[in-house]
């Protein structure tokens, strides 16, 4: 069954395309009211319907599961609130902010540490006074050198909005490099016009464009087309994962993802242990996993394929790199771990 070119955003949508059976309708129907849903087509078209384990399912098809509120899951899990200042910022690290321009998104992930804040029920884009005040906040900080562009997913405001707020940011001296965070490449990769990386680009500053991707089978034919124009525009590309139990989370899963975004110059850059979002515990693992997949990783694929394994701290803390030590000491000298698990002392000992 092929979905006809639409986004499923109900229960009753995503039974009758065959993404769920009809007796799950009131749980799905329960989730879908608390929150949002929205599968597109690019993404429908990869789902295997006869693997109850589909890994791209498992990311985009509401689960019941994700009526499950654990304890520790938080409504804001890494604690956005606390470092907003005004409207539409965070300002958690000194030397940079991110700057929400929209709470809507292409594709929403069951997955999302934002899920309590994004969504078709929640302000379409910032309001221009909103934005303004704002831009107004990243002009009385000179220690701001870096603006990330996110929300919802920046790229699904017009070109026109975007370049506006493009154009703002270089005006400010101070800032010298703009993050795009964005799914859309991946999840309506046609939404990627000449038009709109256009608009991505900005004379005097460094342009990143931060791809979220999870699985290798996103990267369709649509998705490099979509990839390969920004890569030719002079867009660096930079992908960020989430580490998710079922998705990715076994050495062959992600080894074939990080070779597969080398291979279209996009450059591995984080991979996010799961954050503590409401309803996601069946999507998370524990972070010994997660330094067993990274020390498997490690010396098996080239060092271009290696992200970061980070955290972000529960409370607005930040984010820490978890990944797995290779070195230890051993009286006066150090251990250090190679590859294969064997130890090595450094200095060695002299001959």
């Amino acid at each position: 069954m092929t979905v006809k070119n639409q986004t499923l955003r109900t229960a009753a949508q995503l039974i009758e395309a065959g993404f769920a059976p009809a007796e799950k309708r009131g749980a799905l129907e329960e989730v879908a009211s608390r929150y949002a849903v929205a599968l597109p087509q690019a993404f429908a078209d990869l789902i295997d319907r006869a693997d109850g384990e589909d890994p791209i399912a498992r990311q985009f098809v509401p689960s019941e599961a994700e009526l499950d509120q654990r304890s520790e899951e938080r409504e804001d899990p890494i604690g956005d609130h606390a470092h907003s200042p005004v409207e539409g910022i965070v300002h958690r690290y000194p030397d940079r902010v991110l700057l929400k321009l929209t709470h809507v998104c292409a594709v929403y992930c069951r997955f999302c540490f934002r899920r309590e804040m994004v969504g078709p029920d929640k302000p379409n884009a910032l309001s221009r006074d909103a934005l303004e005040a704002a831009l107004s906040y990243i002009r009385s900080h000179r220690d701001i050198w870096e603006v990330i562009l996110t929300g919802g997913d920046p790229l699904v405001l017009s070109p026109r909005r975007l370049r506006e707020t493009m154009k703002a940011l270089a005006a400010i001296d101070h800032v010298k490099v703009v993050r795009i965070h964005t799914r859309l490449p991946v999840a309506e990769p046609s939404r990627i016009t000449p038009e709109l990386v256009r608009a991505m680009k900005i004379k005097g500053k460094a342009v990143y464009v931060a791809i979220h991707i999870n699985h290798a089978r996103e990267l369709t034919a649509q998705a490099r087309e979509a990839c390969d124009r920004m890569a030719d525009a002079g867009l660096p590309l930079l992908a960020q994962t989430v580490l998710l139990a079922g998705v990715n989370d076994t050495p062959e899963a992600m080894s074939d993802l990080m070779r597969a975004l080398v291979e279209r110059r996009i450059k591995p850059y984080y991979l996010h242990h799961g954050d503590l979002a409401p309803g996601t515990s069946h999507l998370r693992t524990d972070i010994d996993s997660g330094q067993k997949l990274m020390r498997q990783l490690h010396g098996r694929s080239s060092g271009l394929c290696q992200p970061t394994y980070v955290l972000d701290i529960p409370g607005g803390h930040g984010k820490s790199p978890i990944g797995p030590s290779y070195l230890a000491r051993d009286g006066e000298r150090m251990s250090v771990e190679d590859f294969n698990g064997r130890s090595h002392l450094y200095p060695p000992a002299g001959r």
